[in-house]
């Protein structure tokens, strides 16, 4: 990964994002894309949109979701004490003593998330798992005012406080890299194809709430307003290659043994069948991921949006996913992202997406 991508990486997944509050990140998101794209804007749902080649044919949507799960405060109560409610899914066990950043209306405001201390429990209560409402926030304050003197109040959204860290070889770790990294995937390829532009209309969008998008989140919303013909969606999957997990279940996928394709109802099946023929010319290592009744990602709220979408789904394997620190490798961004703009390359006024 050249230092200028890696750079943009660091600063794109330290940016706070939590669904529906996606617009710090966001807004890297676009200074990055200006650089090299003229057609840059954001939307009233919150997606970051930047196209190549607005003319050309067929349309292409490029979707990675910028949003991470965080928190969101639900009560301050007279001793100055802060509880939330978890934006996405948490296994609460993880968020026990973290460090936490709250976005704050006059700025960022750190605290800790507090828990009973097991010599203060009894019976069996130092056996059950924590739970959400077992846990609260402490910024320091003295009481309920002082609380709202930082900026703070019920509805506010916070992140764990965890920069990103490098590991050995190429790993980075982040507590945003699902999915922070679809979005600089999907920005990545975009960098390429404006070096020389495809015959496609090319758009990579940056889409808002996929965490919470129970009804298609800004995916929904920015490939209505796009029409897409053809769409790829840029995810994390579960990496295979830690302790405890199973293969069976999942597949085998390692990381920096490159992108995974998805195979179900929400992927299209020309469009996996270029995504392979275009890996193997490209010599992109993958692995394949069965999804047998949906994907879980934005996929599943473009596939069917207006008269339907030709839809892929390409993952990054993830280790240690919805945690604080999520692992994957630089390599696997790279490939990811050089597969997108090879098959988009591939693409043009000719191309025939009807299954025969």
């Amino acid at each position: 990964m050249e230092s200028r991508s890696l750079e943009f990486l660091k600063r794109l997944l330290d940016e706070p994002g939590p669904s529906g509050f996606e617009a710090r990140a966001a807004r890297v998101w676009r200074e990055e894309a200006r650089l090299f794209c003229d057609d840059v804007r954001g939307d009233v749902s919150g997606n970051s949109l930047a196209t190549v080649n607005a003319d050309g044919s067929p349309r292409v949507m490029l979707a990675g979701h910028i949003d991470e799960i965080g928190l969101m405060l639900t009560h301050i109560d007279e001793e100055g004490f802060l509880y939330f409610a978890a934006i996405g899914g948490w296994d609460p066990q993880v968020l026990v003593g973290q460090r936490v950043r709250l976005l704050g209306r006059g700025g960022d405001v750190p605290g800790v998330i507090g828990k009973k201390p097991i010599h203060l429990m009894k019976g069996e209560d130092k056996e059950k798992a924590s739970k959400v409402e077992d846990l609260w926030i402490d910024i320091g304050a003295r009481d309920r005012e002082a609380v709202g003197a930082r900026g703070l109040r019920v509805g506010d959204a916070g992140v764990i406080e965890a920069p990103v860290l490098e590991l050995d070889g190429d790993l980075v770790v982040s507590r945003a890299i699902d999915n922070r990294i679809g979005a600089f995937v999907v920005l990545e390829a975009l960098r390429l194809l404006a070096e020389d532009p495809p015959r496609a209309s090319v758009t990579a969008v940056a889409t808002a709430q996929e965490e919470i998008g129970y009804s298609g989140g800004g995916a929904r919303t920015s490939a209505y307003r796009l029409e897409p013909e053809v769409a790829l969606v840029v995810d994390v999957t579960f990496a295979t290659d830690s302790p405890g997990v199973e293969k069976k279940e999942l597949g085998e996928h390692k990381l920096g043994g490159g992108p995974v394709l998805g195979r179900g109802s929400a992927v299209h099946p020309v469009v996996f069948d270029r995504l392979v023929a275009v890996a193997e010319r490209e010599d992109i290592p993958y692995t394949i991921s069965a999804q047998a009744r949906y994907t879980a990602t934005d996929a599943d709220a473009i596939y069917l949006t207006r008269a339907g979408v030709a839809t892929g789904l390409v993952s990054v394997p993830n280790r240690y996913m919805h945690s604080p620190n999520e692992v994957v490798s630089r390599s696997d961004l790279v490939m990811a992202a050089r597969l997108l703009a090879a098959f988009v390359r591939d693409l043009g006024p000719e191309t025939n997406l009807v299954p025969e």
